[in-house]
C-alpha cells in the first residue's frame, strides 16, 4: 500500500469508498465533499438510484447486501487506493420501537452480521458504520459485540462512541452510534465542532424559507411543501403555543388515548419547535404533524420536505427525485428521514484523513 509513499510527498493517497446500506446517499455525499472518491453504493430499494448516482457521480448497485460477494466489491476498488468499507444498515430493529416487535425485523438485525462477511472477505483498510445507540443494549442477539469483536480478529482497532449531532452543526438532537475501525493503528472522530452557545439552530436552518400554509406548495421549490390538514389538526396546531404541545391544548381538542395514564407520557407528538434550538430527530415521518414535535415553530403547519432536508443537512441543490413535483411526501419524508446526515458523513471522512496522516 502506497500510504508512507505518499506521506513522504506530503498528500493524502487516494481514499476510496463503497457504501453499503447507500440510500440516497447522505454518508457518501458527505464523505465525497471532504474529498474522498466514492466508488459505489449498494441497496434493496432501487429507487433510490437516481438520487445517489446524480449527487454523488458514483454507481448504484440494486442488490441485497446477503448476495453480494466480497470478490465484486474488492473489484470495484482501485489497486492504489486506501479502502474504506462503510456500512449503514437499517437501524429500525435496534430501535426503542423494536423491543416491543422482537420478530418483526429478525432479518434486518442480522445484516450487520452480513457486513462482517464482506469486510473478512474485502479486506477494507477502514471500516466505518452508523446506526442508533440502542443497538449496544439489543438484547435479542449481541449485535455490536460480535461485529467489534469480529473486527478485532480480522486485525482492526476499534472505536465507537455515541455522537450528539448538534456537537458536529447538525441542526438536530439526533444522536447516533459511529464506529470506526482501522488496519493502520488506532482510530477516533475528530473532536466536536459547536458547543451549546453556538448550535445551529431551526432559526438558522429554516428561518429562510417562505412561508406556507397547511397544504401549500411552494412555487420556487416543489419540495417546500407540508401535509394538508383535517380541520380538527388544524384547530389542534393553531392551540399549540410556541414550544408548545398537546398538553396545551383544551380539552375538547385532545385525543382519547392522550387522555390515558399511559397516553400522557407522549408529551412531543404534535408538538411545535422552537427557533431558538436545534429540531427534533427526523424521522421517516417528519413531515406528519401528529408523529413528534413536528409542527412549525409559527405557522400552523407540519415542516415541509425541505426544511425536512435542510435539518438533515443537505444542500438545497440536492437531487432527491427525477421529478420533484410529481413525489409524494410520503415517498420523500422516508428518503430523507433514512439518510445519513451529510455533515455526519463529512466529519467521518475528516476523522479518516486525519487518521491517514498520522499513521
Amino acid at each position: 500500500m502506497p500510504i508512507l509513499q505518499h506521506k513522504r510527498r506530503g498528500r493524502l493517497p487516494r481514499i476510496e469508498v463503497v457504501d453499503l446500506f447507500c440510500g440516497i446517499g447522505g454518508l457518501s455525499y458527505g464523505m465525497k465533499q471532504k474529498g474522498l472518491e466514492i466508488i459505489a453504493g449498494f441497496d434493496i430499494d432501487d429507487t433510490c438510484k437516481f438520487a445517489y448516482e446524480t449527487n454523488n457521480n458514483a454507481r448504484f448497485f440494486f442488490e441485497n447486501v446477503v448476495n453480494v460477494t466480497p470478490d465484486k466489491i474488492k473489484s470495484l476498488y482501485s489497486k492504489k487506493s486506501v479502502r474504506v468499507l462503510a456500512g449503514c444498515a437499517p437501524c429500525q430493529p435496534f430501535s426503542s420501537y423494536a423491543f416491543k416487535n422482537k420478530n418483526k425485523d429478525s432479518e434486518k438485525y442480522d445484516l450487520l452480521y452480513e457486513f462482517l462477511r464482506l469486510v473478512k472477505g474485502v479486506k477494507p483498510d477502514i471500516v466505518t458504520m452508523e446506526n442508533v445507540p440502542s443497538i449496544a443494549a439489543f438484547k435479542l442477539k449481541p449485535v455490536l459485540k460480535d461485529f467489534v469483536d469480529g473486527l478485532s480478529k480480522e486485525g482492526y482497532f476499534v472505536k465507537y462512541k455515541v455522537v450528539y449531532c448538534p456537537d458536529y452543526g447538525i441542526p438536530q438532537t439526533r444522536k447516533r452510534l459511529v464506529l470506526l475501525a482501522s488496519k493502520l493503528g488506532e482510530i477516533d472522530l475528530i473532536p466536536p465542532t459547536n458547543k451549546k452557545e453556538n448550535y445551529v439552530t431551526v432559526l438558522d436552518t429554516i428561518g429562510m424559507l417562505p412561508e406556507l400554509k397547511a397544504g401549500e406548495s411552494s412555487v420556487s421549490d416543489p419540495l417546500h411543501r407540508c401535509s394538508a390538514l383535517t380541520e380538527i389538526n388544524l384547530k389542534r396546531v393553531q392551540a399549540t403555543p410556541y414550544g408548545g404541545g398537546w398538553k396545551d391544548w383544551p380539552i375538547e381538542l385532545q385525543l382519547d388515548c392522550h387522555k390515558k395514564e399511559k397516553g400522557r407520557s407522549f408529551g412531543s407528538v404534535y408538538g411545535r419547535m422552537r427557533w431558538d434550538r436545534p429540531a427534533p430527530t427526523m424521522t421517516t415521518q417528519c413531515t406528519g404533524l401528529g408523529n413528534g414535535r413536528f409542527a412549525h415553530p409559527e405557522q400552523d403547519r407540519a415542516i415541509s420536505a425541505r426544511e425536512a432536508a435542510l435539518f438533515q443537512t443537505f444542500p438545497i441543490g440536492y437531487k432527491f427525485f427525477a421529478d420533484e413535483e410529481n413525489v409524494s411526501l410520503t415517498k420523500a419524508s422516508r428518503y430523507i428521514g433514512n439518510a445519513v446526515p451529510p455533515v455526519l458523513g463529512e466529519v467521518i471522512a475528516e476523522s479518516i484523513k486525519l487518521h491517514i496522516r498520522t499513521h
